[in-house]
């Protein structure tokens, strides 16, 4: 009877060492108390941080004459809104939404050019081909109107406001956003809350 006590301690030792190993390698869950809108946030900030490369590949090949597309905005315009109809959602608020994150992007460009300007020496000597920062944008789009369509319900209650603050800081936090990536979250994101 010690020897079958003495099995059974030292197998349930084994199974707990076992499951705190499992999570410790797995990683911490992402529960029901994760913010909704931290998505949505996040591929925005993502999306805000192509402005460095997109800059820097104007600046190269452009010689710092122009930032702005206006055919490349009306096409992402006319993406995102054909999406927003596709998943049943207001496509003229999802392009007032994606016009300030534009917005916000260009002024991220326009503050690297007046940098580089004052200090040539700190401005880009490479940069990335534009297709490739365009393509993740694409992808950042579409998710953020998946977003969209999922927090729907979040983004028009009277608890948007707090609920985007709050996921504004974790992901300011996670991402470690500078002053001016800060101030382009805050600008992109001024009209998510449609109440």
């Amino acid at each position: 009877m010690a020897v079958a006590d003495a099995v059974r301690r030292c197998a349930a030792g084994v199974f707990g060492v076992l499951a705190l190993a499992a999570v410790a390698v797995t990683g911490p869950a992402r529960g029901d108390d994760v913010n909704p809108l931290f998505d949505l946030v996040d591929a925005a900030t993502q999306r805000l941080q192509t402005a460095d490369p997109v800059a820097a590949t104007k600046w190269i090949t452009h010689a710092g004459s122009s930032i702005e597309d206006p055919p490349r905005v009306e096409q992402v315009l006319s993406a995102v809104a054909s999406d927003a109809n596709r998943r049943g959602v207001d496509a003229d608020y999802v392009k007032r939404i994606f016009t300030d994150q534009i917005d916000a992007t260009t002024g991220i460009e326009y503050t690297r050019f007046g940098q580089w300007k004052l200090d040539p020496v700190s401005a880009p000597g490479v940069a990335p081909d534009l297709s490739a920062s365009r393509a993740t944008i694409d992808r950042l789009n579409t998710e953020m109107v998946e977003q969209i369509a999922l927090r729907w319900p979040v983004l028009h209650s009277p608890d948007c406001v707090r609920t985007l603050d709050e996921a504004k800081t974790a992901v300011a936090a996670a991402r470690t956003l500078d002053p001016l990536y800060r101030q382009a979250l805050d600008f992109s994101t001024h009209s998510y809350c449609a109440t």
